[in-house]
């Protein structure tokens, strides 16, 4: 009793064992019992991250943990602190402008959040509390309340159910909010409590709950319920078809009562809202790269500039001049300060090179980019009435840089459709006809077909060994196979149905379970009853399920279901060899492939598994293991049944899809748990491999060869890699290129895998050689995978020399593991739920939505950010250069060029705009054209676009315009004839006039570079340029009055009556933009010439296919300018 109360009083050391006691109704189990009431959390549910009181510093904090946004932090804190030549306004108003309006972003999202929030926490429930129904709000919710659910009401928190109003304790649910599967999933309540339907009854339950701690696994559970009756406590197991989560909507159920064990933050729907690890594209790590080499070149800036100022202060004559001596205390200052304020003050004057604005541009470029995604009707499927989705806008470019694309087979190249096609009975083959079952042929040397009791064995198993469900039409909304008087089959598998469906075609037909029995209709339309007892389900370690079922006769029968690989080695050998001919033909014919075995139990050893499984169902801690155990004895000993074979019918268009991927330059990899001889098949199906195609296998059949299988492995390994990658000749781009002329495919089981990756097997020099192997073959399959074993191929290549970008594509669960492992996760809306989906980076309807997806949005996505990347670099080295060479004309005073207003609006205002626009909408190809033509992806590949080559080109382009910009405005206004009066420019006149000249030019040079014109591009190119002039008009010519300083008062508007300046504006424009003029002329010329002789060549016939080829460099591009 005392240890009962401290454990209570303790909670630290519940969560530390991990489990939770739960009291039913929030009261003692027994009398004897004393409750006190355990530390849950509220069922308030908080999806925001702020309030209005932390909204501010925490949002500043989290913005300021940005190494840009702190870096323009502290240049702004340098310009506000030390005398500076710009004002502080000058790098704090755009660095108030991005924290603010990226603050206004995630305040709306937050806002969105709350006002969710407030719809679940306020929303009405009932609960249970002596003997009445009381209404109270969603967040109010205890743990322990009883809580009732009407039909197509919500549940608010983790449920366990007690009981409905269906007489069988069961209620049908939807989870298609938490996990995207729409068909309906039955659950069950306890046997004991499943008759409290009414509100007193309910209330006067006595029973506790022991149950795991909250986890996320929406599909994990393990508890146990204690039910106190007449001084005796029942323990019942619980497990996850026991559990109601919240979100999730009962359905066609008029009410059920459900305990709660999980609220608030730590309902299973709460956990899931964790986000998956960050991925980085190779985009943002070039621009960290490229931000160190301009912050180098800023540091160089300042440093050589305030070398030169003492250097040229040093003269005397050059000090400061007759009517600015310096005061005593300048002359008396410490001189290490005065350096390091002056190289301070020359960082602040040349800051603007980093640009501030392009981190929100990326961001609202992805954003708004990822739409296109999800609009695009071609990646509609009418099916499921449901297009692409994108989880995460932070990769989209990486899509164009995709090198090696891991897939699963069942529901991703396949239809995950399956139709039963033929079975084998004791070593003899079948397959429909009429009524009933035709034999074809048998046993070699044999003629005759199994007995009648065989085959009605056999067709019973099918009918008895599954998880179908029965249910009416109208409460299904998924996939589904109709059966008789307006039922259907469901199930999370559609071999079930399969199987279940072709048992009867052959005069059997499973016609539901209610209250634990099984009705099964036979040839004789005669009604069978059996008793289900146990279900071992199915998992993907063991690969088979099994029922235990009691006849009307009392015989007590296990009959299973699964793997020939997990089958086999549990049967007698003889009978093994009578189907292993037959399961191996279907394979390499490409059907899916399942034996059926049986065995009888007596009374006694049934009584024994079935207090063994009792335990097991009931232990909290290590449950699945000691369930596998017991599972493991119980599946021994069988006899084998015989086969089947369902066809899995390959998914439209995968094999286009996988040609154009080949095409690209992408290696495809099949990552499946299917038998390798199927695998093989569906792989040559889909022309993954070819007819010329030589295949290496490192299977268990070949390593087996030797006694020793290491031995064996070794040689293998050293004898392919001679062969592929010793003996191949040298190519360039390794990872690109394949040996010589032959194609090779590898294939390897994962058996053999695990001895390879195993680090107790041998060193990592046969891991390395496995993968040089792997990365010479054309493709790879991996069969006989497990989901881990998946995620360990996808992390070994990922990381691989060279880091090549990887994605990962499949639609169920055991995918999920390589789906977060890649680069780039993309789901299959398929059949076997939406777990991949919901962890996916983007999900896609059908496998052949990967070719657009690819080819075309990821190619154009990757041009177009990498295109904004160089541009914003380009731009802002034009802007700076110039005021860096005016400090050799000012004496290093620290001068600036341009007026404060210039340089505060250049990067937000008057050159952000056209950018955007064109990062969002250019189409350099036509999207057609590229997916028409899918080695233009290899012209972008190893981002191409973002070495150091394009950025070195880019940086030259800027250095040359600025040079132009300034000595080409200084020489030009150098004679003072210019106007009439013999003046020369001043200052600011000079500043706007470099200023003037660059706005337009870095502006022209985007419609140069810009291939498809939309009005929108049209606006803002055009509107940014006249809101330049507009803005400098006003600026100088109006709200002047209201300034301290008039130092630009009507410079632009003189500026603007000077025909010089007008013409000077126009040359230097020209001289700046001509290099690129005259490449663009040039290539039109060489693309002219080659039409040209492709017509005389082929006798007039002109080809229709684009010649256009992606751009290394945006100036080298072979596409005409056309406006």
């Amino acid at each position: 009793m005392f240890r009962q109360v401290c454990s209570r009083l303790c909670p630290g050391e519940e969560s530390r064992v991990g489990t939770r006691t739960v009291y039913v109704g929030r009261r003692p189990a027994s009398e004897t019992d004393a409750y006190i009431a355990a530390k849950f959390c509220d069922n308030r549910i908080v999806s925001s991250k702020y309030t209005v009181w932390n909204f501010i510093p925490k949002n500043l904090f989290e913005q300021f943990r940005r190494i840009a946004n702190f870096y323009f932090l502290i240049i702004f804190l340098v310009q506000a602190i030390v005398d500076t030549p710009t004002s502080p306004v000058t790098s704090g108003l755009p660095l108030f402008f991005v924290i603010t309006v990226t603050a206004i972003k995630q305040g709306y999202e937050d806002w969105l959040r709350h006002r969710a929030d407030n719809e679940v926490n306020k929303s009405t429930v009932y609960i249970i509390e002596n003997s009445k129904r009381v209404k109270k709000e969603s967040e109010k919710i205890k743990v322990g309340d009883i809580v009732e659910v009407r039909d197509d009401e919500t549940f608010p928190c983790d449920l366990i159910l007690l009981s409905s109003s269906c007489g069988d304790g069961t209620c049908t649910v939807t989870t298609a909010s938490l996990d995207g599967e729409s068909n309906f999933k039955t659950y069950f309540a306890v046997r004991e409590t499943s008759g409290l339907c009414s509100v007193e009854a309910m209330d006067s339950l006595s029973a506790t709950i022991e149950c795991e701690q909250p986890q996320p696994d929406l599909y994990k559970f393990v508890g146990r319920m204690n039910i106190h009756t007449n001084q005796e406590v029942k323990a019942r197991s619980l497990g996850p078809e026991n559990l109601l989560l919240k979100g999730a909507t009962l359905k066609n159920t008029k009410q059920i009562y459900g305990v709660a064990v999980y609220t608030g933050m730590e309902t299973k729907m709460a956990l899931n809202y964790q986000g998956k690890s960050q991925k980085r594209s190779a985009v943002e790590k070039s621009i960290n790269a490229f931000l160190i080499v301009y912050l180098s070149i800023l540091v160089s800036k300042a440093s050589i500039c305030t070398t030169l100022k003492y250097v040229w202060q040093s003269n005397p004559a050059n000090d400061e001049p007759w009517y600015n001596e310096k005061t005593r205390k300048e002359k008396e200052s410490f001189k290490i300060l005065k350096i390091f304020t002056d190289f301070l003050s020359f960082m602040v004057l040349f800051n603007f090179i980093i640009p501030v604005s392009m981190y929100v541009t990326v961001e609202m470029q992805k954003f708004l980019g990822s739409f296109f995604i999800s609009w695009d009707k071609e990646m509609y499927d009418e099916e499921i009435k449901e297009g692409a989705l994108v989880n995460t806008s932070d990769l989209n470019e990486e899509l164009g840089q995709v090198e090696y694309v891991f897939t699963d087979k069942t529901g991703t190249l396949t239809e995950n459709s399956m139709e039963f096609i033929e079975c084998c009975i004791d070593g003899y083959k079948y397959k429909e006809a009429g009524d009933g079952l035709t034999e074809t042929d048998g046993p070699t040397g044999m003629y005759g077909k199994a007995s009648k009791d065989r085959e009605e064995l056999f067709l019973r198993a099918l009918c008895l060994c599954h998880t179908v469900q029965m249910k009416e039409e109208c409460q299904t909304d998924g996939p589904i196979a109709p059966s008789e008087s307006k039922c259907s089959y469901i199930s999370s598998s559609p071999d079930e149905i399969a199987l279940v469906t072709g048992a009867k075609k052959y005069g059997f037909t499973y016609m539901g379970t209610e209250n634990d029995f099984m009705r099964v209709k036979n040839q004789q339309n005669e009604m069978e009853v059996y008793q289900l007892l146990h279900v071992l389900n199915f998992d993907p370690v063991r690969r088979r399920m099994s029922v235990l079922v009691r006849t009307h006769t009392g015989k007590i029968f296990l009959f299973c279901k699964g793997a020939d690989s997990s089958v086999f080695h549990r049967v007698a050998r003889d009978e093994v060899e009578r189907i292993k001919v037959h399961v191996e033909q279907n394979a390499l014919d490409g059907y899916r492939t399942l034996c059926v075995a049986y065995k009888e139990l007596s009374q006694e050893e049934y009584e024994k598994m079935n207090r063994q499984l009792e335990e097991a169902k009931i232990a909290l801690q290590d449950r699945e293991e000691k369930l596998a155990r017991v599972f493991d004895d119980i599946e021994d000993g069988m006899h084998l049944l015989g086969a089947t074979a369902v066809e899995d019918r390959l998914q439209e268009q995968a094999a286009e899809t996988i040609e154009a991927l080949h095409a690209a330059g992408m290696k495809v990899w099949v990552l499946t748990g299917d038998k390798m001889e199927t695998a093989k098949s569906t792989c040559y199906a889909c022309r993954l491999f070819q007819n010329t195609t030589e295949l290496l296998e490192l299977t268990t059949k070949n390593v087996e060869e030797c006694e020793r299988k290491e031995d064996r492995l070794q040689e293998l390994l050293l004898e392919y890699h001679r062969k592929l990658v010793q003996e191949a000749p040298k190519l360039k781009g390794v990872k690109r290129s394949w040996t010589g002329n032959q194609d090779y495919g590898l294939i390897i089981d994962g058996s053999t895998l695990s001895l390879i990756l195993n680090s107790n097997y041998s060193s990592s020099h046969y891991k390395n050689i496995f993968l040089q192997i792997c990365q010479k073959c054309t493709a790879v399959l991996c069969c006989r995978m497990a989901p881990l074993q998946k995620a360990q191929i996808v992390k070994m290549v990922k990381n691989s020399k060279g880091n090549p970008i990887t994605l990962s594509v499949g639609d169920g669960a055991n995918d999920v593991s390589m789906i977060l492992e890649a680069h780039v996760g993309i789901g299959i809306k398929g059949k076997e739920g939406r777990q991949a989906a919901r962890n996916s980076d983007y999900a896609v309807p059908k496998f052949k939505h990967l070719k657009k997806l690819l080819l075309g949005h990821g190619h154009l996505y990757y041009v177009r950010i990498a295109h904004l990347v160089q541009y914003f670099f380009y731009k802002n080295l034009c802007f700076i250069l110039p005021q860096f060479l005016y400090q050799f004309f000012c004496g290093f005073s620290q001068q600036p060029l341009y007026d404060a207003a210039y340089l505060t609006m250049y990067n937000i205002c008057f050159t952000s705009l056209p950018i955007l626009a064109y990062s969002l909408l250019e189409q350099h190809i036509s999207i057609e054209t590229l997916i028409a033509n899918p080695k233009l992806y290899m012209r972008i590949s190893d981002n191409a676009m973002l070495q150091w080559l394009p950025f070195l080109y880019w940086t030259a382009l800027g250095a040359f315009e600025g040079l132009v910009f300034f000595f080409g405005v200084y020489f030009l206004f150098q004679n003072p004839s210019l106007e009439g009066n013999g003046q020369v420019f001043g200052n600011w006149s000079f500043g706007t006039i470099v200023f003037t000249t660059l706005v337009f030019t870095v502006t022209l040079k985007l419609a140069l570079d810009t291939r498809y014109w939309t009005w929108m591009n049209h606006l803002v190119i055009w509107g940014s340029l006249a809101f330049y002039v507009i803005f400098s008009i006003f600026w100088g010519g109006i709200i002047w009055p209201f300034l301290r300083q008039q130092r630009m008062y009507f410079v632009f508007s003189h500026m603007l009556t000077s025909v010089s300046v007008w013409l000077a504006i126009i040359l230097l424009i020209f001289i700046s933009l001509y290099p690129e003029i005259l490449l663009i002329v040039l290539r039109n010329f060489k693309r002219a010439g080659q039409k040209r002789k492709m017509c005389t060549t082929t006798g007039g016939s002109e080809s229709t296919r684009s010649t256009v080829r992606p751009l290394l460099l945006r100036t080298f591009s072979d596409e005409s300018n056309v406006l």
